[in-house]
């Protein structure tokens, strides 16, 4: 018998489908010896350092069961992934099973198929220590990090926190754009809005010989100076300039971009693109039998292999024509820092199976990310999009405007991925051609802070950093989150008061654990490990010492935050004591545990300040618990709130008369309100969340006429001009029957 390891039970059953019945495959169901979970479990001195790796209750059952098969095998291979963490837990596993790590056959594959497995088999290496080292100094760096700084931590400002190498300095970069939006201070400009006849949107360039750009008007006296100048002025046509350009085609998928893409494109969290990814990778149903049908979902490389890649070619020549097809394949260069690039980029293993032959097998969200990587990678090998790109001047003596449109000429990789670039076409006009003013305004903006990170854009942030490594992304996040250092909502990274807390006192007392540069520059260091056979023991110990020296410095050095006195009283909730604690905002009551148990309430010396100054009572009555409303201030202001809160937490606008459309729902037929957010009013559904319809403009009866859409019409204006604009596919007609003064203005 032949015995074959992985780490996956959909692994081994998908390659157990390719082997004869000599070969028996078995799963590890991933780590099967770690560090002790309760205690440091390393042993450290001056020269050396002996992790003490224990098997794992978890894993016991599994480790006999390997233990058994292994006795009867004649031959045994190691089969876990192909990077660092791969080959350290099939080193592990030779320990388990009481075997010399480097005397097993050592068989690697970047796709499950039954090519790849059999031409494994046939090339066998053995296991590579350099990685093994690099992967054992990475988790002894990250226990010591954990195990010594997160106690301090709890100490210092209260339980339940923890600080990690990566974890940490990926949370000073949500912080640091926390702190550049709160400090963002908005600066008011001006732009003067201006069309052309007919139609032609252009943008003020020139003014008295001075260039306009975006702060130069930033005031409305100026602003209707310059409109009052230029409705005095006769313009001619200028410049004409006609160039073509391209639009590149995209590199095929690595970890980080595809986490990327399914957020924005598939509202996938980075968790959710891996686990699904994991899925495709280790085995579905496909019209062959079970097999994997993308290649190994967790790498930096763009490299892909030449045969992947003559296939891709002869499917696009079939399917496309000879004019979307490159006289040479395609090549790309992985430019960011700290790239391993042990594997192929993230590809179809099958092209014969193709998305629409997949959507009758696979699971719905399975089929959404499989039809992003197979059109990513089938892109990636084609012709560039090429575009006509127009640009017109619009002079007089004192002003010039420039106006801009482009026109796709050849689709090329866009004939796959799609493009949500439309046309805009100018008219032909000649140079000296006398044009007119159709409408101008000056329109009042003011500038936006940085944005949120998202999950995709902190993975971005991350990669350019050098920070982790494409296993790390989605756990980190995880983490964060389950430390209640981050929330999400609406897809926007927002940091807790703790997470400053922490930050501030690690930048104080240990600056390199959140500093980006040192993380990355220790993922440089392991590299050296794996590719260069750098001794792990003199790196770690270099680390080691100075680090430990600065934790008990500041046990004894650093202030105490925790302000936190025991009441001898329970929590309602959970039943452990109750805390006095001291924050940001004062003092107030919690639980002693947290973050399970979040509860909260008022000490006396607010409940009497809140006397002191009581809510104004309304008139209103909670219409969810009957009790009496009133009056709170809150970031937008004062608002209404059910007097039973914490038991009853209802909200309602103030002041606010509540405004109904005459036209129901175009979704449900529900009554439709009119509504506020912190981002604006809009029109919403009654029945939220049931019905999630909204439009920032009040719809009609009438329905858009765009094939396959039907979305109701609603009348604004736009750019000074009457429209019907669907709620559903924003197609603007024109508004026929409006009257002169408009009953919404545009933005």
């Amino acid at each position: 018998m032949k015995l074959i390891i992985v780490e996956s039970p959909a692994k081994a059953k998908t390659i157990k489908n390719f082997l004869s019945k000599e070969y028996e495959v078995i799963a590890s169901k991933g780590h099967i010896r770690d560090l002790p979970k309760n205690r440091f479990g390393i042993k450290i001195d001056n020269e050396t350092i002996i992790p003490e790796y224990r098997i794992s209750e978890d894993s016991t059952a599994t480790v006999k069961q390997i233990q058994e098969l292994a006795k009867k095998a004649d031959t045994i291979y190691i089969a876990t992934d192909e990077d660092r963490e791969g080959e350290a837990i099939g080193w592990h596993i030779a320990h388990a099973i009481k075997k010399d790590p480097e005397s097993l056959p050592r068989i690697v594959f970047h796709e499950i198929t039954k090519n790849a497995i059999i031409h494994a088999l046939e090339s066998p290496r053995a296991i590579d220590m350099d990685r093994v080292n690099a992967q054992q100094a990475r988790r002894l760096l990250d226990r010591i990090v954990g195990y010594k700084l997160s106690p301090l931590l709890a100490s210092k400002i209260q339980k339940g926190l923890s600080a990690g190498r990566v974890q940490s300095s990926t949370l000073k970069i949500i912080i640091d754009r926390e702190r550049e939006i709160r400090a963002f201070i908005p600066e008011e400009y001006w732009t003067i809005d201006t069309l052309f006849k007919p139609e032609i949107e252009a943008t003020l360039n020139l003014l008295e010989g001075q260039k306009i750009d975006k702060m130069t008007i930033t005031t409305a006296q100026e602003a209707a100076r310059i409109v009052a100048l230029i409705k005095g002025e006769s313009f001619t046509v200028g410049k004409i300039e006609t160039k073509e350009r391209k639009s590149s085609t995209p590199p095929p998928f690595m970890t980080s971009t595809i986490q990327q893409t399914a957020s924005s494109q598939l509202g996938f969290s980075p968790k959710k693109t891996m686990m699904v990814a994991q899925a495709l990778y280790e085995g579905v149903k496909t019209p062959e039998g079970t097999s994997g049908v993308i290649t190994y979902m967790r790498t930096d490389s763009l490299n892909l292999a030449a045969e992947a890649v003559e296939a891709a070619r002869e499917a696009i020549l079939t399917r496309y024509g000879k004019a979307y097809l490159p006289d040479e394949p395609k090549v790309y260069l992985k430019k960011s820092k700290g790239a391993q690039e042990a594997h192929e980029a993230i590809r179809p293993t099958m092209l014969e199976f193709t998305p629409e032959i997949a959507a009758t097998f696979l699971k719905p969200d399975e089929i959404k990310l499989y039809r992003l990587i197979y059109n990513r990678f089938l892109a990636c090998q084609m012709n560039d999009a090429r575009f006509e790109q127009q640009s017109i001047t619009f002079q007089s003596p004192r002003a010039e405007y420039r106006a801009t449109g482009r026109r796709l000429l050849f689709d090329g990789f866009y004939r796959v991925t799609g493009s949500d670039d439309k046309d805009k076409l100018l008219p032909s006009l000649n140079t000296g051609d006398t044009i007119d003013i159709q409408s101008i305004s000056p329109e009042q903006h003011f500038t936006e802070p940085p944005s949120h990170f998202s999950e995709a854009s902190l993975i971005k942030q991350l990669e350019a950093e050098g920070i982790g490594r494409p296993s790390t992304y989605a756990p980190t996040i995880s983490t964060l989150q389950a430390r209640n250092y981050i929330e999400i909502e609406k897809r926007q990274i927002i940091p807790t008061e703790i997470a400053f807390t922490v930050t501030e006192l690690l930048e104080k007392h240990f600056d390199e654990i959140v500093d980006a540069s040192f993380t990355a520059n220790m993922e440089e260091t392991l590299d050296e490990i794996s590719e260069k056979g750098t001794s792990w023991h003199k790196i770690l110990l270099d680390f080691y010492h100075p680090f430990i020296e600065k934790i008990n410095a500041g046990k004894a050095d650093i202030v105490s935050l925790k302000i936190a006195t025991p009441l001898g009283r329970n929590c309602p909730q959970c039943g452990s004591e109750l805390l006095l604690r001291s924050g940001r905002f004062g003092e107030f009551i919690a639980c002693s545990g947290f973050p399970k148990c979040k509860y909260t309430e008022q000490t006396e010396d607010n409940k009497k300040e809140d006397s002191a100054n009581p809510d104004e009572q309304s008139e209103e009555v909670c219409d969810k618990c009957g009790s009496a409303m009133v009056v709170k201030s809150g970031r937008n202001g004062q608002f209404l709130a059910c007097s039973a809160y914490p038991e009853c937490k209802n909200t309602k606008t103030l002041n606010q008369e509540i405004k109904f459309s005459t036209v129901p729902c175009p979704d449900c037929g529900g009554k439709l309100l009119w509504r506020q957010s912190r981002r604006g009013a809009f029109w919403g559904c009654e029945e939220y969340p049931k019905c999630k319809f909204i439009s920032k403009f009040e719809p009609s009866e009438h329905k858009c006429e765009v094939e396959g859409c039907g979305g109701a019409l609603a009348p604004r204006t736009y750019r000074n001009k009457e429209v019907y604009e669907c709620t559903k596919c924003k197609n603007r007609t024109p508004n026929e029957t409006a009257s002169e003064t408009p009953s919404e203005t545009s933005e």
